[in-house]
């Protein structure tokens, strides 16, 4: 005589979820939402680089100065040049002052003036370089522009000072205007990214009326129902977010490592600090996701609970 099988042997399944998985909408959603999360990254390492590059412009230019010497008299500008760095090199807070090599100076005017910048006939001015000495830990001020041109004057040197100021202001502008259209971009792939779960939200309450309405009947309250899609559209965009993250740290990695020690793009230099903006990606995108398809929800549903 056989024995039937213990019910309590049996093996036991698993419930379905309550909702179901469906794996092309899935894929597609964590698609869409991690080529945002994607540009995201990259818009927030993009605007870290842009503001690492203009401080480092800013701090250079302020440490130095740029002084265009004209000759006087029957006086040659080599040696007004000579006498005009010697003057500066002797200014309380110059570190050095020194003559710019005459080839560096025809390269500065080769892009205006071609090949004619090397003439020997063409008068090209004298310049001279000023690099200021590092701060002290009182904060002591560069010397200013009135002040070389003031020692220059004295020493009958007619010379013109650029303290870079106008360049300062120019490099903090732009460094501004980066930052603010990198927060901007930010911001406007995060609504992209609320649309895109709040369009999947509506879509997957109308692909599950019954369920919903099963739930109902159930006496499931709006909240657990709206808490559901809530979490798992959450879930999908931590997924995505964490995809879209590591992409983007690739990325801003090859361009770091490739291309020389300043990698491909020495304007903007990353740094490797930067690859880690990807790691609160995940968290960001689910919040949003959260908050987008909780509102959504409970809109179509009802209302917040």
């Amino acid at each position: 005589m056989k024995k039937t099988p213990d019910a309590d042997a049996a093996p036991r399944r698993r419930p379905a979820a309550l909702l179901p998985r469906e794996a092309a909408q899935d894929l597609l959603l964590v698609f869409v939402t991690g080529v945002l999360c994607f540009f995201a990254c990259l818009a927030v390492i993009c605007a870290l680089a842009a503001d690492r590059a203009a401080g480092g412009w800013t701090d250079q230019l302020k440490d130095s100065a740029t002084v265009l010497i004209r000759p006087v008299g029957d006086e040659s500008a080599d040696t007004a040049a000579g006498r005009a760095a010697a003057t500066l090199g002797g200014v309380k807070g110059v570190a050095e002052a020194r003559v710019l090599e005459k080839a560096k100076a025809e390269k500065l005017v080769e892009p205006w003036l071609g090949p004619a910048a090397q003439a020997p006939e063409l008068p090209l001015p004298r310049l001279v370089t000023v690099q200021f000495e590092p701060r002290t830990a009182s904060g002591a001020p560069n010397p200013t522009a009135a002040q070389l041109a003031a020692a220059l004057k004295a020493a009958g040197i007619d010379g013109v000072v650029d303290d870079h100021s106008r360049w300062i202001g120019d490099i903090v502008r732009t460094g501004a205007l980066a930052r603010w259209a990198a927060i901007a971009a930010a911001v406007l792939i995060a609504l992209s990214a609320s649309a895109v779960i709040a369009f999947a939200t509506r879509a997957g309450l109308a692909a599950r009326h019954e369920i919903v309405e099963v739930l109902h009947l159930a006496g499931a309250e709006d909240r657990t129902i709206i808490r559901l899609f809530q979490d798992r559209l959450a879930e999908l965009a931590a997924v995505a977010g964490l995809l879209g993250g590591a992409a983007a740290a690739l990325v801003a990695a090859a361009a770091r490592l490739m291309g020389g020690a300043d990698g491909l793009t020495p304007v903007l230099p990353i740094a490797w600090s930067d690859l880690l903006t990807g790691l609160a990606c995940p968290l960001i995108a689910a919040a949003i996701a959260a908050v987008a398809a909780r509102v959504t929800a409970a809109r179509l549903i009802g209302g917040l609970p």
